[in-house]
């Protein structure tokens, strides 16, 4: 007779099978999105971005408006760990000015006399966290008062790290703000489209094509060009979101009809129209939920699309335009070639985009693939 005392140990696989069988549509797309571990990654990346951009003004170590005039173009600063052979707190050096007696272009050469330690939560330049509570506790700093240039400074000697995380707010919202514009235009008018069809289908669709005939970049150009620069920073933002929304909306509204063409003939649908349920319910309450997910998709897609959009018209200089900060405002000063090849860290705001491009391009891709939980 065996008296083990051994515990029963069952496989987990048919526990697993039965919360697949049990769990809900979310439940399986969060799964599937969990094992694709390149989008998980970077939704963390994403969320720290909008992390960064929401709270700029303490992780800034500098204003971002303040002007040094014996740093133009100071180059970044390195951060050392040791000094005359000792290990300390991270510091840096402080920076001397040289101008070249026959280039007169300046240098600034370490001066390994002055090590000046990285301090946290310093007290600097006063500043009103989301133009509202007044603050001047900043995250890292350098002890006696001292700026740090992280990754150098622009013309006007202001800190380009400081201005880039201001510059974030800006560049990474109005993707939102102009997605959920376009996420209106879409589902309206596609929906529209794709629930009546007929005469209203064949007038929106050629519509649309009239406006994908367009040349993006010439009609950008055009809207932009009708803002008046004297008007207020957040006006212009607004005006500049509108233009990426109304250029942005058509292959959303396409991608709703299509979608609506193929659910608008459900039985669940049908029923709902033979009960008596008026036509906008019927659309909001069964169609659109139908494709949410595939909302969520498109949605996620597009932000990187307005993200390159306002970069772009900004560094045309006919986006935002300064005192206002964004990334295209600061790549604005990077079109001089001679700059680009004297000062190179001009550069650093499109290494900021490109790797918010990519990291929405991949959550959109895991999304893609959740989105479909049954598909292996």
């Amino acid at each position: 007779m065996n008296c083990s005392s051994e515990p029963d140990r069952t496989p987990s696989a048919p526990k697993a099978e039965e919360e697949r069988y049990v769990a809900s549509q979310w439940q399986l797309m969060w799964w599937k999105f969990r094992d694709h571990k390149l989008a998980f990654f970077s939704m963390w990346v994403v969320f720290l971005f909008y992390a960064v951009a929401i709270f700029c003004e303490p992780l800034a170590p500098n204003d971002p408006t303040r002007r040094n005039a014996r740093r133009p173009y100071a180059p970044p600063q390195r951060i050392h760990l040791f000094h005359e052979g000792h290990l300390r707190w991270p510091f840096v050096y402080d920076m001397q000015r040289h101008k070249h007696p026959e280039t007169l272009r300046l240098n600034y050469p370490e001066d390994r006399s002055r090590p000046l330690s990285i301090q946290l939560f310093v007290k600097g330049d006063p500043y009103r966290l989301w133009g509202v509570i007044p603050m001047d506790r900043r995250l890292i700093g350098l002890e006696g008062g001292a700026r740090l240039y992280l990754m150098g400074a622009d013309k006007l000697g202001r800190d380009l790290y400081s201005r880039i995380l201001h510059g974030s707010r800006i560049s990474l919202f109005i993707g939102l703000v102009g997605v959920f514009i376009s996420l209106v235009l879409g589902v309206i008018i596609g929906g529209i489209s794709g629930f009546y069809g007929g005469m209203i289908d064949a007038l929106i669709q050629r519509s649309i094509e009239v406006i994908k005939s367009f040349p993006t970049i010439p009609l950008w150009l055009a809207l932009a060009a009708a803002i008046p620069p004297d008007w207020p920073q957040t006006l212009q933002y607004f005006c500049i979101t509108v233009i990426l929304a109304l250029v942005g909306w058509t292959s959303l509204a396409r991608e709703v009809r299509g979608k609506f063409l193929s659910l608008r003939e459900e039985d669940y649908v049908m029923a709902a129209k033979v009960s008596g349920v008026k036509e906008f319910n019927v659309i909001i309450r069964h169609l659109v939920p139908g494709f949410v997910s595939h909302l969520l998709v498109s949605v996620t897609i597009a932000v990187p699309f307005m993200i390159l959009g306002e970069t772009s018209l900004s560094f045309l200089g006919l986006g935002m335009r300064p005192p206002a900060i964004s990334w295209g405002v600061l790549l604005h000063d990077a079109q001089n070639i001679n700059a680009i090849v004297l000062y190179p860290w001009l550069l650093l705001p499109a290494a900021f985009v490109i790797v918010a491009v990519l990291m929405f391009n991949f959550l959109g891709d895991g999304l893609r693939d959740a989105a479909d939980p049954y598909k292996n």
